[in-house]
Formats: C-alpha cells, structure tokens, sequence
C-alpha cells in the first residue's frame, strides 16, 4: 500500500491512495488538464484511477470531481449531504451515495469514512487500508472529537492537517470575519489542535506523518513539524509536508 499527494491547500487538494491493483483518489480540487498532468507525475495516468472519495463540497476539493469523472470515467463516492450542496448538473449521474459511518470497499481497498465539524453539509474523511496497514486522513476539520481520535488511532500513516499558526492568523491580514471562520469550531485545525489530536492516538505503528493543507500565508513548514515532532520526539525534518504546487511523492506503507 502507498499514497501521495497531487497538492494540498486552498488552491486545490487531492491524494491518491494505491492498494495491490486499485488506485483511488481522495478528493479533486484540480480540472482534467491539471489533474492528468499531476498524476503523470507520479507515473500514472488518468485512467488508473477508478473512484474519488470526495471529503465535503467546498471547491478545493471537489473543483473537479465531476469534469475529471465525465472525462475519465471515475465513480466519485460522497455523502448524500455533500451531494445535496454541489451545483453540478450531472453531478448525480456519475454518483454514488456513501453512509459517512460504514465502511465500503473500492476494489482492493477498504475505506472507512468518519463525520468531522467543519462549514460543509456532511462532511466527512477517511481511513483506508488494505487489509494490513491503514492510513488515516485528516484534514478540513474545526475541532478535536472522541471519534476523530479513535479513528486514527494506530494508524501506519497519517495525513494530518496544520492549516494555519494561531498567532498569525491573528495578527495577519484577513478579514476578521474570515479569521472567527478559519479559526472557528467549525474552520480548520491549527497547529497546536493537530499536535494535541496526535498526543491522543497511538501511534506506535506510524511510519508515515504528513503535514496537510498549510495555509501558505498564516502558517509555515517549520512551525507545522515543530508542533508535530515535539509530539512525537523525533527530528522537524522527519515529519513530511504537503505542499500546494508538489504535494509530495510516493510513501510505502
């Protein structure tokens, strides 16, 4: 099993999950041309990939679900609430609902989609395994649950959101409003929310720690893996980054 990340923040996201013959993809913030272009980049073509896991409706992760899905035939699995709130007219025909508390199986991968608080209609995100190892993903969430937390415990990998540094998302140049969203219960998690998340889980099994969906201007690489490491008592440099133009290449689990 192995994943990388075609990009990751608010200017698109998507990560592509690899189990035995099955290729799956966690969201499509990016059109067909720039989605192909990515995906070729980690030496896989378009028609590799048989379904996107769509996280929530919001346009970085899901710009390109359906134009990528009319195009390249790929199943695209959502919750009813997420469906609901996409303004896609063919957005039903190439959909299938999923319930965001049972696990469902995409060839040779299993995947358990879990509820998070975030501005979205039902959004949810994932855990996937192939039997073996599982890797956890997480990112678009306001808060911290009990549930989040037993989903990703024990995970082999995990992609792990540190959207923004609380300090400077304070004294930076957004509005106030949008600051109370980002900040919010229901916005994005900071970096000191994912390294009190990772304290709560096992994480025994990690070999994999991904640090996702930076803001590129209220946060920075280095206070991500300060707050992660110091979690983990490992080196900064030991804790990857998702970045928006690289995403980052294939990790073996």
């Amino acid at each position: 099993m192995r994943f990388a990340s075609l990009g990751s923040g608010s200017r698109g996201n998507a990560l592509v999950v690899e189990a035995g013959n099955t290729r799956v993809l966690v969201d499509a913030g990016f059109g067909p041309r720039e989605m192909s272009r990515r995906l070729e980049r980690l030496g896989l073509a378009a028609n590799d990939v048989a379904a996107v896991l769509v996280t929530h409706e919001h346009s970085d992760h899901i710009g390109g679900v359906f134009a990528c899905a009319r195009r390249f035939g790929w199943a695209v699995l959502l919750t009813h609430g997420t469906l609901a709130a996409c303004r896609d007219d063919g957005a039903d025909a190439c959909s299938t609902i999923i319930d965001s508390h049972k696990p469902l199986s995409v060839g040779d991968v299993c995947v358990h989609p879990f509820p998070v608080p975030h501005d979205a209609r039902e959004p949810v995100q994932f855990v996937l395994t192939d039997g073996a190892r599982r890797l956890g993903v997480l990112t678009d969430a306001g808060h911290v649950t009990p549930h989040m937390v037993a989903m990703l415990d024990d995970c082999d990998g995990l992609v792990l959101e540190c959207n923004h540094d609380a300090q400077m998302l304070a004294a930076g140049s957004y509005p106030q409003a949008l600051k109370h969203r980002i900040g919010g219960p229901w916005g994005h998690l900071d970096n000191a929310a994912a390294a009190t998340l990772l304290s709560q889980i096992g994480r025994s099994s990690l070999r994999h720690l991904v640090a996702a969906h930076l803001s590129e201007e209220n946060n920075s690489p280095a206070l991500a893996q300060e707050a992660l490491s110091a979690v983990m008592d490992c080196e900064p440099d030991w804790i990857g980054i998702a970045t928006q133009n690289e995403g980052f290449a294939w990790r073996d689990l």
